[in-house]
């Protein structure tokens, strides 16, 4: 099995899924940093990393053998400060045609979020270059106005981070070295200091309608932010926003995508501990029901060992600690080994936890193969590495995993990015057996607690229960408590662990009446008959609000369906077009994206999930509000203010104009496109009724889903619409030499027949 690997990536909202990036056509050479990690994120554009203080310095011996006419350089501003400048003083006296990038975000982040020895600041680091001979220097940024007055180097001008490729095209023309210093603070060290109050906290948030999403992965295009995640739904996979580690970066806004929304005056809504939203009023307090006894264990005569594997940035360190401070407390003696570095960002990381009555036992912190009496998964995807199933002890080690699918950095890239859960579940019976408790921690620590990141410590509590943490609760309580960070929270998240290890029915029961009522009941489509998919996209085009389109697909699913009959009772053909058919039909335009915002679903989903007395902004780049970026001549979106809302209402009233002489929006290119794509798919649907036999019944099937991979809006939808036609033209190749099988047909046809 080829398994999914969890690579590290950039934390959400970091300045480097943007700064890093380079312009078509252009390339980068990597240096020391967390900026290091865009050769994993784009390798063919990111390149050659060097050691510290050498950033660069390998283009001075390629560029005079090379035809290519320029590089960026990335330069982290502790490594400037470290020993960095040194390079650039040597590019500078080569004479060479390159950027250094100056990658300023105030940390140095790799390793901790330290701050910078030198402490240079911006001008002062832009002074130093132009006293070493940089006549072409730019400062790039999002916080443009804190430079207004600032006397900075004659010729340095200063752009807002929007304007970097344009900024980037420009210095790329340079024949000598050039500078582009782009300023934006560590994401998760902003987040840090927000917390305790230092920093200020921009009062708003950004909300996906899921209902206009189209799930194009645009978004994710755009920012390379991890906490956008998928959500699968009836109509497919959309996106949705962690609200819990999203750090206010706004990015994600520029994808071309009508279902962004920015809620400024957002406040989180917070349950109150052990009530529900719904019984609040009447004073109904949810109590569990039963004891939750202590685990009972003989006394440790020698070493236990404890693997915890996660997600680099989530708390596994802080459980690793956690049990080393307990064991401690208990009056053991014990090791603890972290992987740091840059697993820490989102990467694969494992904490090895050892105690034991002896020190003399603890000859090595790493366990080894065979050696871990307990694991706890808090990922699924590392929980089932190789090296965390080589870990547990064939005979008696036990497991704890938590089973929810939490995407990696790759999703970002592809928004089609999936994983055989079933399969990697399969393989943590085979080692652990009925050892194994699977746990959906991340869903059940969000609907009991309000917050995923304390899954961590709800797992640890299951594997306590469980007798696998030979350590005392009070130690353990203690050892929270010593941590001093969020102690009620996972104090709490302990204690439902324990439950759920005790009782889990019950404390589904509890966690689903906790939680609000989901105005939206997002129902995966995997698994639906035909019958089920036709019923739900019939409602679909009801509302939609053209009668004769819901006549024309019944028509057309009638006769798929007979046809398929003949030659399989499968109904995959049917199920696909269904599905498809219902996507090319009931286009998300204008009138359909004002629908979907005037419905009251949309609001009911906002105030789910934030408290009232919040404003709306839209991103909307379609009619009047696309404009056009001057440099690269790309269309993009404009903020359109909470004003916009009567608009939506009285456009969804009006949706019965929509492709009458009378529709403003009739003659778009887009409207054109999708007008093709419709006449496309039923002429394609018309030719494989016509030859459809058992033997190109699965090339049916795949001709029939093509719509499915055209999604989005604008020049996203036209994109895949050019590789959907690519790919649909090597099917009918395909299909002009699909044989018809020969043999003798099954009982079940010749009863059809």
């Amino acid at each position: 099995m080829n398994k999914p690997q969890r690579a590290p990536s950039f934390c959400s909202g970091c300045p480097h899924n943007r700064s890093t990036r380079v312009p078509a056509g252009s390339r980068a050479l990597a240096g020391i940093g967390c900026h290091t990690m865009a050769m994993l994120a784009d390798p063919l554009t990111t390149t050659t990393v060097s050691h510290m203080g050498a950033e660069g310095v390998m283009w001075l011996g390629q560029q005079p053998f090379t035809s290519e006419p320029h590089v960026f350089a990335n330069l982290g501003d502790g490594t400037f400060s470290h020993s960095g400048f040194l390079a650039v003083r040597q590019a500078i006296a080569a004479g060479v045609p390159m950027t250094y990038k100056i990658l300023y975000n105030g940390f140095v982040s790799m390793t901790g979020g330290q701050s910078v020895e030198t402490g240079l600041s911006p001008l002062q680091i832009l002074a130093g270059l132009a006293a070493e001979g940089v006549k072409k220097m730019a400062v790039v940024t999002d916080e443009v106005e804190k430079y207004q007055g600032m006397a900075l180097p004659v010729g340095v001008q200063v752009y807002d981070r929007s304007e970097l490729e344009a900024v980037q095209l420009e210095f790329r023309q340079y024949p000598n070295v050039s500078v582009i210093l782009y300023d934006q603070p560590c994401a998760t060290e902003r987040r840090r200091l927000r917390k305790r109050g230092k920093w200020a906290d921009p009062n708003r948030r950004s909300f996906i309608n899921p209902a206009v999403c189209e799930g194009c992965g645009d978004c994710g295009k755009v920012s390379n932010c991890m906490s956008i995640e998928p959500l699968e739904t009836e109509l497919g996979r959309k996106r949705r926003i962690n609200q819990s580690s999203c750090n206010k970066d706004f990015t994600c806004t520029e994808g071309f995508c009508p279902s962004f929304v920015s809620v400024e005056g957002a406040v989180l809504k917070k349950r109150a501990s052990g009530q529900s939203p719904e019984r609040a009023a009447t004073g109904t307090t949810l109590a569990w029901q039963g004891d939750v006894p202590e685990p009972q264990w003989s006394v440790l005569t020698q070493t236990h060992s404890v693997l915890i594997a996660g997600i680099g940035g989530t708390g596994v360190v802080t459980i690793g600690q956690t049990l080393a401070m307990a064991a401690h407390l208990d009056g053991f003696f014990s090791s603890n080994l972290d992987v740091t570095g840059l697993a820490q960002k989102y990467g694969a990381v494992h904490s090895h936890v050892r105690w034991a009555p002896q020190p003399q036992m603890l000859h090595a912190t790493r366990i080894a193969a065979g050696e871990a009496q307990s694991l706890i998964g808090c990922d699924l995807l590392v929980a089932c590495s190789d090296d965390s199933l080589a870990a547990i002890e064939p005979a008696h080690g036990a497991a704890v995993v938590c089973s929810d699918l939490i995407p990696t950095a790759a999703f970002a890239r592809n928004p089609d990015w999936s994983v055989n859960t079933a399969q990697l579940m399969d393989e943590l019976r085979a080692r652990a057996g009925e050892r194994l408790l699977l746990l959906e921690g991340q869903r059940l620590a969000q609907e009991l607690m309000g917050d995923p990141i304390a899954a961590n410590m709800f797992m640890l509590g299951a594997a306590w229960q469980l007798g696998q943490i030979p350590l005392s609760y009070a130690a353990i309580e203690r050892a929270i408590e010593l941590n001093g960070v969020a102690i009620a929270m996972n104090k709490e998240a302990f204690l439902w662990g324990r439950r759920a290890a005790v009782d889990l029915p019950q404390v589904e029961r509890l966690a689903k009446a906790r939680s609000p009522a989901k105005v939206l009941q997002f129902v995966p489509r995997k698994n639906k008959s035909a019958q089920e998919i036709m019923a739900h996209r019939q409602q679909h085009l009801q509302e939609y609000g053209k009668p004769a389109l819901q006549t024309r697909y019944l028509a057309l699913l009638e006769r798929v369906r007979l046809a398929e009959q003949a030659v399989s009772d499968q109904g995959r053909l049917t199920a696909a077009v269904a599905h498809n058919y219902h996507r090319v039909l009931a286009v998300k335009d204008e009138w359909e994206v004002a629908r979907l915002y005037a419905h009251p679903d949309f609001q009911r989903a906002l105030e789910e999930q934030f408290e009232s007395g919040f404003r709306l902004q839209f991103y909307l780049g379609s009619g009047p509000f696309a404009r056009r970026n001057t440099t690269t001549g790309a269309v993009q979106k404009s903020a359109v203010g909470a004003w916009m809302m009567p608009v939506f209402k009285t456009l969804a009233k009006l949706r019965g104009l929509r492709g009458t002489w009378l529709d403003p929006f009739r003659w778009s290119a887009e409207r054109a496109l999708e007008q093709r794509l419709l006449q496309q798919y039923e002429q394609d649907i018309e030719r494989i009724l016509a030859e459809l036999h058992a033997g190109n019944l699965d090339l049916a099937v795949q001709i029939a889903t093509l719509p499915e991979s055209v999604r989005g809006y604008g020049h996203v939808k036209e994109r895949q619409a050019e590789q959907a036609d690519e790919a649909r033209r090597q099917k009918w190749l395909l299909w002009s030499v699909a044989q018809e099988p020969t043999s003798s047909p099954t009982p079940q046809a010749q009863k059809r027949a």
